[in-house]
C-alpha cells in the first residue's frame, strides 16, 4: 500500500520563497482549530475529491503520449477508484459500534488484564473473518480515523483520507479554498496518481495484475518516468552529502508531480464556477501564489542527520525539500504565477512530466 509519508522529514529553508513568507499565514489556520470534524466539513472534502477526479480526467484528455484505447482503460480505473473519507458513517451509529464490543468485558481496576483481554478478543475477532469474502466497503476496515496520513491501495483500487489528516495545514472548512486545494487537495491528487505511477499502473480497475497498456504507450510512460529518475537522482542532500535515489523514489515523485498539477487544475475549475477568492490580510500575494505556498508548506520540516540518511538510503520518499523543488520546477503553472524567468532554477528549459 502506498502512503503519503512513511516518516515525514524535511529540509532546511526552501529557496522558492523566503521561508518566513511560507509560514506567516499559518496562524490564519491556527486561530480556527479543528476540535472535531463535522459532517459539513466531510461534505466539503467529498466535493474536493470530485474536482480532483475531474482534473485527472482532464489530464487524460490533454496528454498526447497515450493512445485512445489505453485512455479508455485509464478512465475506467479512475471511475472505479473507491474513496473512503474522514470516517465511516457507521461510526455515528452507537448500536453498530457497541455491537462489536458486546462480548468483551473489561475490569475497571486492572490495566494489564484489560490489555491482554483486548489482544485475545481481537485475535479471535479477526480469525473468524479468515474464510469470509473480502468486502472492500466494509466500514470496519476503514476505522483508523485518527491517523494523520493518506493511502492508496493498489490491490483494491481505492484511496483513504482519515479524519486525522483533515486538520492543521492540510484542511480547514473555514479557510479560503486555495489553501485547502494546495494542502489536502495536493495530497488527494497525489493518492489518485498512485493508481497510475510505476507500480499502480500495473494493476487494472479492479486491482488485478494485468497489462492494460498498449506497447507504444507503455514505452512512452517509461521514457517519462526515466526523466524523473534522472532528475531526482541528480539531487544531493548538502546536509549529509548523499545523493537521492531516483529509482526508489520514482513512484512518490510521479505522484507528487501529478498531485500538484491536478490540485491546481481542480482549484482552477472551482474558481471558474465560484469566483476568484481574495488574498489573505497583510499579504500582497494572489490566491494562486498562496495556493503554491500551501503546497510547499506540506513538506516544510527539519531532519536530524540520522533520520535524513535513513530516508535517503531506504525510503520511498525523497527528502522533503526535493519533493517541493523538484515537482515545482517542472510545473508551468507555478513558473507563470511567480514569473520565474525561463532557464532559471525553478523554470528550467528541460522539464520532466508524466501526468
Amino acid at each position: 500500500m502506498n502512503s503519503l509519508q512513511d516518516g515525514k522529514g524535511a529540509s532546511a529553508g526552501l529557496v522558492l520563497i523566503p521561508i518566513q513568507n511560507l509560514i506567516s499565514f499559518m496562524p490564519y489556520r491556527a486561530c480556527m482549530p479543528n476540535t472535531y470534524l463535522t459532517q459539513q466539513a466531510k461534505k466539503e472534502v467529498i466535493e474536493m475529491t470530485q474536482y480532483l477526479r475531474r482534473a485527472f480526467s482532464k489530464v487524460l484528455d490533454d496528454i498526447n503520449w497515450m493512445d485512445e484505447e489505453t485512455k479508455v482503460e485509464a478512465r475506467k480505473k479512475l471511475e472505479n477508484m473507491r474513496q473512503f473519507l474522514a470516517f465511516p458513517d457507521e461510526f455515528l451509529d452507537q448500536e453498530k459500534v457497541d455491537g462489536i464490543y458486546s462480548q468483551l468485558e473489561m475490569d475497571e481496576d486492572d490495566y494489564l488484564k484489560n490489555v491482554l483481554k483486548l489482544s485475545k478478543f481481537f485475535t479471535e475477532y479477526y480469525a473468524l473473518q479468515l474464510r469470509e469474502p473480502v468486502d472492500p466497503d466494509d466500514w470496519r476496515e476503514h476505522r483508523y480515523v485518527a491517523v494523520v496520513n493518506a493511502f492508496y491501495n493498489p490491490t483494491l483500487n481505492n484511496f483513504e483520507f482519515p479524519a486525522g489528516i483533515l486538520q492543521g495545514t492540510f484542511f480547514h472548512a473555514k479557510v479560503p479554498k486555495y489553501l485547502n486545494y494546495g494542502g489536502i487537495g495536493f495530497i488527494m491528487g497525489h493518492e489518485i496518481t498512485h493508481g497510475f505511477d510505476d507500480q499502480g499502473r500495473q494493476r487494472d480497475s479492479n486491482g488485478a495484475l494485468r497489462n492494460w497498456w498498449k506497447p507504444e504507450t507503455s514505452k512512452n510512460f517509461k521514457n517519462r518516468a526515466q526523466c524523473v529518475i534522472w532528475q531526482f537522482g541528480n539531487y544531493t542532500s548538502k546536509q549529509v552529502n548523499l545523493p537521492v535515489n531516483g529509482i526508489n523514489t520514482q513512484g512518490e515523485n510521479i505522484a507528487d508531480m501529478g498531485g500538484m498539477k491536478e490540485a491546481y487544475l481542480a482549484y482552477d475549475m472551482w474558481e471558474k464556477e465560484n469566483g476568484v477568492e481574495p488574498g489573505l490580510p497583510g499579504h500582497s500575494y494572489s490566491s494562486r501564489q498562496l495556493f503554491w505556498m500551501a503546497v510547499a508548506q506540506n513538506w516544510c520540516a527539519v531532519y536530524r542527520d540520522e533520520k535524513l540518511k535513513n530516508q535517503i538510503l531506504t525510503g520511498a520518499h525523497a527528502p522533503s525539500d526535493f519533493r517541493i523543488l523538484g515537482p515545482l520546477s517542472n510545473n508551468e503553472d507555478f513558473a507563470r504565477d511567480f514569473k520565474c524567468p525561463k532557464g532559471s532554477k525553478m523554470n528550467p528549459e528541460k522539464k520532466c512530466q508524466v501526468w
